[in-house]
């Protein structure tokens, strides 16, 4: 039987506790080590908040270690356990995750039947939204993970061809893309990803109406994905373009109309205001209409729908001259 480990690494979130315990109420073959990586970046992070998480594990307690990354996101957390582990297959799990009830097991074949050049073996991920009501924006776009391609939620790596690439780009400093950048260098190494049978269940996190805002943060790691992997990205990776064009556009109206203002052309600045208006209306529209319609939800769409652009183009820009001159990612010897 092929051996595996489970690396998580935590900002020690209350889910941790639940991750934990649907690991090891999981039935078949254990891991032969679990890391547990707290990114937590107070210099000296409370170590009871981790008595409780720690004390659901059970027999896998005598498995499990704690280690530290000092905060430098999920990439480096990852690399950190990574090289703390010696199983030749290594599980990520997110720390907001559930296994299903038999994923030890399913893991195992998952990895067992893996041919020589599988470098990676995806989990199912199932996200669970509400029957009684519409789902939040939130929501939605929780659900989405669903069908993203090579998402860390619960993806096994064959320990060779992470560090056959040099394991995580560490510039990627959020939870996202870090996952699409490894898997097309896997893919262009010459190794092979597939989708395995077992699940994964990955509730929606409890967020404020803010939380849309933040996300935009994640078009800065977009135009790094844009320098590594070049203008088609997208394609390689299978994934949404989403909305980034329309917003640039929304947000050039919307800086013209000022300009124009200022400059005393006001039919001209009435027009790119009426543009910026219509594009601004149209996003809210698309956000609003497929959700529960609530006075909250449809007051956050309204005010987010106003910033959501203007943010996206600002972290875009400021990522391409971030990154302007990114090489691809190697480690140090």
């Amino acid at each position: 039987m092929t051996s595996y480990a489970v690396v998580i690494p935590t900002l020690v979130r209350d889910t941790l506790a639940d991750c934990l315990a649907a690991l090891a109420a999981a039935t078949g073959p254990a891991p032969q080590e679990i890391v547990l990586v707290d990114d937590r970046p107070e210099p000296e992070p409370d170590p009871g908040a981790l008595a409780h998480p720690l004390s659901v594990l059970g027999d896998l307690r005598a498995r499990t270690v704690v280690i530290r990354s000092g905060g430098r996101g999920p990439a480096a957390a990852r690399n950190m356990g990574l090289n703390a582990v010696i199983a030749p297959w290594i599980a990520f799990l997110d720390d907001d995750v559930q296994v299903g009830p038999h994923w030890c097991e399913q893991l195992a074949e998952d990895v067992g039947e893996a041919g020589p050049r599988t470098g990676g073996v995806q989990g199912v991920i199932a996200v669970p939204l509400p029957g009684e009501r519409r789902p939040t924006d939130w929501e939605r776009g929780t659900a989405g993970l669903a069908r993203a391609r090579w998402i860390t939620a619960d993806m096994a790596f064959r320990a060779e061809a992470l560090k056959d690439v040099g394991g995580f780009d560490e510039r990627f400093r959020r939870a996202f893309r870090e996952d699409a950048d490894l898997a097309l260098r896997v893919l262009e190494a010459g190794w092979q990803i597939h989708r395995g049978r077992r699940t994964t269940r990955h509730p929606v996190r409890p967020a404020d109406r803010w939380v849309s805002l933040r996300a935009q943060r994640g078009n800065a790691d977009d135009a790094l994905m844009r320098r590594l992997h070049g203008p088609e990205w997208w394609d390689k990776a299978v994934a949404p373009r989403g909305r980034l064009r329309r917003h640039l556009t929304i947000t050039a109206a919307g800086l013209a109309a000022v300009g124009l203002a200022v400059a005393g052309r006001r039919r001209a600045a009435a027009a790119a205001a009426l543009g910026w208006a219509a594009g601004t209306g149209e996003f809210a529209w698309a956000r609003i209409a497929p959700g529960p319609r609530t006075r909250y939800e449809v007051d956050t769409m309204l005010a987010t729908s106003v910033l959501i652009p203007p943010a996206a183009t600002w972290h875009w820009f400021s990522g391409l001259w971030r990154h302007r001159d990114a090489a691809p990612w190697r480690v140090a010897p």
